[in-house]
């Protein structure tokens, strides 16, 4: 089965620069509006358009460098807020009259958005910084500054403060999420692998230790070797000790999860009859019951159900003995379909599956439940001492993506 690396990119900073793009764009529309409505009251209007011509074509130019993090570098970040203070300070030189009427200075509300890039790039202390700069830049430029100015630089002062806090926030949180997925992919990739052990390597030793038993001899030898290195595969399985297959890493465009996913199987375009790959198990001592109609699954899914009933199939032979009889039966619902498999064997003690899995013995635990959960569906056990098992899977139609 083939393997394919899948790149998850996760990151709330992405829509703040795109926002923060499109707000230098039209803060700047807005200040060469408000200058060609009032020009014919500035004293010196070839100040202002000088000044303007160059904040336009140095927001157009620099578009690219408020597209993510690692782009804004902290010498733009300089060169932005010197022009936005330039602009503030050359206000009065254009005309103190005209600004003391309408009350905005040169670059009006484009100053902002030098501030709140600051703010996102290094969060709530470079907001500050900057912030704190344009206002000293305020008060210098009113000369005498009112109520007004005031209220104006402490409300840039705390809103850009404050977005500053919640994008360090959001950053902590990403690094916690793309943790919890590595953590969460571990986790299945572990499972995954102990299921696999568990259905082909530790059936085999377990087989070799039984039959060297009953052969003697130097087989008996050969059997003790394999059930002691059956014991120790079992505990390095469920101590967990399985190289994860997911790393996360926090990069300027946000946190990024790479995932190791397995490809379905050969020819898994369409899908698959469940009873093409159920009817193999059908013999002297294993009945089959199956629709009429094919049972369509997902290949995977498919291959995953019918892999959970081989292995209830064999907790059957092993722990029922070689003379019980088996029963598979298939159901298709509209919205699941149910495969049970029972048998007539002495059934499964009280507490025994706890102890079993204590053990290191998660035939029950992985091979059976853990492919269920990996589908979305559910494993029901029943048994009854002297009554024998049925084991019940549950798949839905169209499995869980989580």
């Amino acid at each position: 089965m083939a393997k394919r690396e899948r790149v998850v990119r996760m990151s709330v900073e992405l829509p703040l620069w795109r926002a923060l793009t499109a707000y230098r764009v039209l803060t700047m529309v807005y200040a060469l509006l408000l200058f060609g409505y009032t020009s014919e009251k500035f004293e010196r209007p070839w100040v202002a358009i000088g000044f303007l011509a160059v904040m336009a074509v140095w927001t157009l130019a620099t578009l690219p460098r408020v597209a993510n993090a690692a782009r804004c570098t902290k010498p733009f970040l300089g060169a932005d807020l010197t022009i936005a203070l330039t602009g503030i300070l050359l206000t009065p030189l254009a005309d103190i009259h005209a600004q003391e009427v309408n009350g905005a200075t040169l670059p009006t509300i484009w100053t902002a958005g030098s501030v709140l890039a600051f703010a996102i790039k290094g969060g709530w202390r470079w907001a500050a910084f900057a912030s704190s700069l344009v206002a000293i830049a305020h008060i210098i430029e009113r000369g005498e500054p009112n109520r007004d100015t005031f209220h104006n630089v402490l409300l840039v002062w705390i809103a850009s403060i404050a977005i500053g806090y919640v994008v360090e926030v959001a950053r902590a949180s990403e690094r916690t999420l793309a943790r919890a997925l590595e953590i969460d992919a571990a986790t299945r990739e572990r499972e995954r692998l102990a299921r696999d052990i568990h259905d082909s390597v530790l059936q085999v030793l377990a087989m070799v230790q039984r039959r060297g038993t009953a052969i003697g001899g130097e087989a008996a030898e050969l059997g003790r070797l394999a059930g002691e290195q059956e014991i120790a595969l079992r505990t390095l399985v469920s101590s967990g000790l399985v190289p994860t297959t997911r790393t996360s890493e926090d990069t300027a465009l946000g946190a990024v999860v790479r995932a190791v996913d397995d490809d379905e199987p050969d020819g898994g375009a369409g899908p698959c009859d469940l009873r093409s790959l159920l009817a193999r198990h059908a013999g002297p001592t294993v009945t089959f019951s199956e629709p009429g109609a094919p049972v369509l699954l997902p290949p995977a899914a498919a291959t995953e159900l019918a892999a959970a009933v081989s292995a209830a199939l064999d907790n059957v032979a092993r722990h029922a003995g070689s003379g019980a009889r088996a029963w598979i039966l298939v159901e298709e619902w509209p919205e699941e379909v149910i495969v049970t498999v029972r048998d007539d064997g002495p059934g499964i003690p009280d507490g025994r599956l706890a102890q079993a899995e204590g053990e290191g013995r998660l035939g029950v635990a992985l091979s059976i439940r853990g492919r269920l959960r990996e589908l979305g569906g559910t494993a029901e056990l029943i048994s009854v001492p002297g009554q024998g098992t049925e084991v019940e899977l549950k798949v839905p139609r169209v499995p869980s993506t989580s």
